[in-house]
């Protein structure tokens, strides 16, 4: 399999301060591991790129943008919500952030790659359509969705989301979109608490209670998304690829490891091989321990690049 990985140095710039948990030390941490491990002799390896206005228009209200550039601070940091931050650098990175999952979705839909992985920050799957929350501004995975909706050929999408969070903002922008099928593993009762109840046709919430180990992650997977899968026969797959659930986290309780990660990876590309045309765009949401964050990233690309 060819696989890009895409990241910039400059999603690093984006900065909520010292003690905060998502952290620039994320994308170093996988960095360091791809090379220390000798899969970045097997990566195409490119840089993000900016996203345009219109880009991110695509999944948000155009004042959503403009009202988070009115906040940007000349220094120090603006809070959004409790836990999230603008700095001055803040929406340079999203945008990379948001451009870089558009790179990877043009460069699989032109042959160019099998599948990629975004390594970039700030993370994405809660913004929602009108609001950013929970470390995100912009949803890089929607909008990289909804970018491939409108190429020729691709008619029905999927988006799978394992961060140990659920994505609510990927769902408030697709609860009625029916050609967007959106699966969810998630940890329940926890935050975010919006939209993780909500029934529709496109849209299957699996909520797993507190230390749940890969068993029950496994379990979820293969009873609630691959039917749902098989019935949407997505042209292309989108991972909200959350490493936040593994044991080592200090975020949640959840209780996967490295080779819950690998073995999901592979039942996506089983499925998008079927139906999708190998297409997959993978891109970083959640993973707050440095060294559990590398080794799952590792063995996530591992199983992108077949081995």
């Amino acid at each position: 399999m060819v696989t890009t990985y895409i990241s910039h140095q400059d999603c690093g710039l984006h900065n909520m301060g010292p003690e905060h948990p998502e952290s620039p030390i994320r994308l170093l941490a996988i960095a360091r591991q791809i090379e220390r491990s000798g899969l970045n002799e097997h990566l195409v390896q490119m840089d993000a790129v900016h996203a345009t206005p219109d880009q991110i228009h695509l999944a948000h209200n155009p004042l959503h943008p403009k009202r988070l550039q009115m906040r940007l601070p000349e220094k120090g940091v603006v809070y959004t919500d409790e836990d999230t931050a603008l700095c001055p650098q803040s929406l340079h990175a999203a945008s990379l952030a948001v451009g870089g999952t558009i790179l990877a979705t043009n460069r699989v839909l032109a042959g160019k790659s099998d599948n990629a992985f975004c390594a970039v920050r700030p993370p994405g799957h809660h913004a929602e359509h009108n609001m950013a929350m929970g470390f995100c501004f912009y949803n890089n995975v929607a909008i990289g969705a909804l970018h491939a909706l409108a190429q020729p050929g691709i008619e029905r999408v999927a988006v799978l989301d394992f961060d140990v969070h659920h994505g609510n903002g990927t769902v408030d922008i697709f609860k009625d979109r029916p050609e967007v099928l959106v699966c969810s593993t998630f940890q329940h009762p926890f935050y975010p608490e919006r939209y993780s109840t909500l029934e529709r046709p496109n849209i299957v919430n699996c909520p797993l209670p507190a230390n749940s180990d890969g068993t029950a992650f496994r379990h979820a997977v293969e009873s609630r998304w691959l039917p749902a899968l098989q019935a949407h026969k997505p042209d292309m797959i989108f991972i909200s690829a959350g490493f936040d659930a593994h044991w080592e986290d200090p975020m949640a309780d959840l209780k996967l490891n490295e080779e819950d990660y690998r073995w999901v990876t592979q039942l996506i590309l089983d499925t998008a091989r079927i139906y999708s045309g190998n297409r997959v765009v993978s891109v970083l949401e959640g993973g707050y321990n440095p060294s559990s964050l590398a080794y799952s990233a590792q063995a996530h690309l591992e199983a992108l690049l077949g081995y």
